[in-house]
């Protein structure tokens, strides 16, 4: 969420860095600032009438020690009247203040400075690319053929059970997920993340906290009877631990990975290119969070694209990174970075992570401060990444791993399958 003294200081230069993102922003940005001026005057008559009341009730009670009781009741008469008004400015101001939150909630992040103007993905720019792209045989199959051929996921049965995009890995298929999951925990883990396990639900100030609230798409699937959210990511739950924390400097960074299931409604998502596990409503990722200090959050962000590679390299996987424009940013981010693998079997990018900078924007709505070495509570940064997100990085593996007579296992993962080949 903005901040609106920010909004007042930079009124023009959020309007020009908003029409990256396609808004024409300036009205909406006026009004937050007309709404907060009455926001503002409102408080300050509601403490002016509340400091007179204070007064009179103080003069009151002399008043009545002193036996003069009709200036005491003239005055006990003000004070009823005082009250009515400070009744009337309270609900106006709450009314108020539930307006600005409104606005400030449905108005997206500001993006960075090195953000590209554009509409959708057709406009992001590629900034690294990397990996050897397999040649394979005219006969190799998409991942969802191969999945059917060696018994690795079955599709259907996710169908009868509970619906599509809900699919059941099996044998080799379920351990090469689990394998997947601890090697990409176990790499976290060792570049200094301390690993979590969380509620796979949120509450609705989680929701808001992250910013997946209010859910303008209809992405999140919603347990109405206990108003509890499934979590479309681990970050939502791992960020959330530290909502409405002050925190001493010496503290930051904190750094955290979590694995979860994760689950996305992905409303009217339909076609050939959702096909098998291009696109689920349940899906496994492992995550990684960091709570920074303001001055060191590019570096940081810096750090956890190098990271990503890093396990990229070792799976060996060519891949490339995107940095998205201003119509493909997501509502809270800052500075996003997309990897995507190269699908051989179906000659086209897979996006597998996201790496992101949300500077003080989720940490404004969580309330999420520490204590600078000036003495002076600020927001942090916060900053989160799939590292990685399995469904798209399995189906890499699988076809572009294929060969005639069955699939190679990338090297680094053998000590975790247990196998080196499927067959």
């Amino acid at each position: 969420m903005l901040q609106v003294h920010e909004i007042r200081e930079h009124l023009e230069a959020y309007t020009k860095a908003l029409a990256k993102r396609g808004l024409a922003a300036k009205t909406d940005l006026q009004d937050i600032l007309e709404i907060d001026e009455k926001r503002r005057s409102t408080q300050a008559s509601l403490d002016e009438t509340l400091a007179q009341s204070n007064t009179f009730s103080k003069e009151i009670g002399m008043l009545f020690k002193n036996g003069e009781t009709q200036k005491a009741n003239l005055l006990k008469e003000k004070t009823t009247q005082l009250k009515e008004r400070s009744k009337t400015l309270n609900e106006t101001l709450n009314e108020t203040v539930t307006l600005l939150e409104s606005k400030l909630y449905n108005l997206p992040n500001i993006p960075h400075e090195s953000v590209p103007a554009g509409t959708d993905e057709n406009d992001n720019e590629e900034v690294f690319r990397e990996g050897d792209i397999p040649t394979l045989e005219d006969t190799a199959l998409p991942h969802w053929e191969l999945a059917k051929k060696y018994d690795l996921i079955d599709f259907e049965l996710g169908v009868k059970v509970t619906g599509a995009g809900f699919p059941v890995y099996k044998g080799k298929g379920a351990r090469l997920q689990r394998a997947l999951i601890t090697y990409f925990l176990d790499k976290n883990t060792e570049a200094g993340y301390t690993e979590y396990q969380v509620p796979h639900l949120v509450n609705e100030a989680s929701g808001f906290g992250t910013g997946q609230l209010p859910d303008k798409e209809g992405q999140m699937y919603h347990v109405t009877a206990d108003d509890l959210y499934l979590i479309p990511t681990a970050e939502v739950p791992v960020t959330n631990m530290f909502r409405n924390e002050l925190l001493p400097h010496t503290q930051l960074p904190i750094t955290c990975t979590g694995y979860t299931a994760c689950f996305r409604r992905e409303a009217g998502s339909y076609g050939a290119h959702v096909r098998g596990l291009n696109r689920l409503h349940q899906f496994d990722k492992v995550e990684i969070v960091r709570i920074e200090h303001p001055d060191h959050s590019y570096e940081a962000l810096d750090g956890m694209v190098e990271h990503v590679k890093g396990i990229l390299r070792e799976l060996k996987l060519p891949y490339r990174i995107l940095r998205l424009c201003g119509g493909d940013l997501g509502f809270t981010s800052a500075l996003t970075y997309d990897f995507e693998v190269f699908s051989t079997a179906q000659d086209r990018w897979l996006e597998i992570s996201s790496v992101s900078n949300f500077e003080t924007f989720q940490a404004n709505r969580l309330k999420l401060r520490f204590k600078d070495t000036d003495g002076k509570n600020k927001l942090v940064h916060t900053l989160n990444g799939s590292a990685l997100a399995l469904p798209r990085v399995l189906a890499g593996i699988l076809e572009n791993y294929q060969t005639a007579d069955g699939i190679e296992i990338p090297e680094v993962l053998r000590p975790y399958c247990g196998f080196d080949r499927i067959s």
